[in-house]
């Protein structure tokens, strides 16, 4: 799955086109390199947002293979910060 869409499923960023421009920009890092959109998400790839005031760093748990539910969301990763 793509990067984009793992963190807009996910839930980690609200809107897909939101989750695109934050990786254009550099703002994501998988497992310590910035990452594109495009980047292929696999089980146990660390990723890294930064946001405005905060960073989060979660670990994928499960890459779904297509749209989750709000409750099965949080299942998708665990949060190591």
């Amino acid at each position: 799955m793509r990067l984009d869409k793992f963190l807009k499923v996910s839930r980690l960023i609200k809107r897909r086109t939101v989750a695109n421009d934050v990786s254009e920009a550099g703002r994501v890092l998988v497992n310590s390199i910035p990452s594109k959109p495009a980047k292929q998400i696999k089980q146990g790839d660390i990723i890294e947002i930064e946001y405005v005031n905060k960073t989060v760093k979660v670990r994928v748990l499960e890459v779904p293979s297509g749209n989750v539910t709000v409750q099965q969301a949080s299942l998708l990763y665990e949060l190591l910060n």
